[in-house]
């Protein structure tokens, strides 16, 4: 199957409605219609196994409820996601970061002869022999982002690419959800992402009930206690003005800011210096 040259006028009403969309498209295959969901499920390309299994079962799990499963075409969680829509018998889309005669990764070959033989669709900005660039990839999940009612986040570290695909979700006014567990989805749910572990946590937040982390706040006279509320979320503070807020001793400010940078409460900003998450902002308002 050849691929056909898309014009704006034609693109998914989903990406229309991004003022950064492409201006045409290359598509190989079939875009579903716009009466289904949809969800970008992204993550790591060297994700654990628990990520992949649990993008592989989140995906079949949803496409078997009629959602469309959109990803990056990658190795690891994108290819999961994939696989488990097409276990389902569903539609999935791949976004390419390359011409969409170049296979990248070429391990995914079957892969992508599968998507398009399944109904879905393989979709990239980028003209015909156009090789795998950073700066295409970024502009690939963005596509990502703009396709989906919702992006969840499966495994990522603090510099993956899938948070690039989080914070477009957000510029768009998409759903976002993560998978707790890594580092980068832990920052996604310590900023207001929902927790996603299921199709029904993902049905959950486009429903408007979003599922939060079970997190107890620190008794207010405690050393967590004091450094939580001497944080706020629209500032950041390094830890000697923490210290002089608190009247803390630096190893009680530094053990008080760890324990609640890992309960997702404070978060680290540039420069070293600390902020009340937007979490922690939302349960201290309950």
């Amino acid at each position: 199957m050849n691929a056909r040259h898309l014009v704006s006028e034609w693109f998914p009403a989903r990406l229309r409605q991004d003022p950064r969309a492409p201006k045409s498209l290359f598509v190989k295959g079939e875009l579903p219609g716009d009466s289904a969901p949809a969800l970008a499920i992204v993550g790591a390309r060297a994700a654990s196994g628990h990520g992949m299994a649990t993008a592989q079962a989140l995906a079949e799990g949803l496409a078997d409820r009629g959602w469309v499963i959109i990803s990056g075409g990658a190795t690891g969680v994108d290819a999961a996601a994939h696989r488990g829509a097409l276990a389902a018998g569903g539609k999935t889309v791949a976004v390419l970061g390359t011409g969409i005669d170049v296979v990248y990764p070429a391990a995914n070959r079957e892969l992508f002869e599968r998507i398009v033989g399944g109904g879905g669709a393989l979709v990239t900005p980028f003209a015909d022999g156009q090789p795998p660039r950073a700066g295409h990839f970024v502009r690939r999940n963005r596509i990502i982002a703009a396709m989906a009612d919702a992006v969840v986040v499966v495994d990522a570290g603090l510099g993956s690419g899938a948070l690039h695909t989080a914070q477009a979700a957000l510029d768009l006014g998409r759903g976002l959800g993560a998978l707790p567990g890594t580092a980068g989805c832990q920052a996604l749910i310590a900023q207001g992402a929902a927790v996603v572990e299921s199709a029904d946590d993902v049905e959950a937040l486009l429903g408007g009930a979003p599922r939060r982390p079970v997190i107890e706040l620190p008794v207010g006279d405690s050393e967590a206690g004091r450094v939580l509320a001497a944080l706020r979320a629209e500032r950041a503070f390094g830890a000697d003005e923490i210290a002089t807020t608190t009247g803390l001793g630096p190893v009680a400010v530094t053990r008080a800011l760890t324990g609640l940078e890992l309960e997702g409460l404070a978060v680290l900003a540039p420069g070293g210096r600390f902020a009340r998450s937007h979490l922690a902002d939302e349960l201290l308002s309950r």
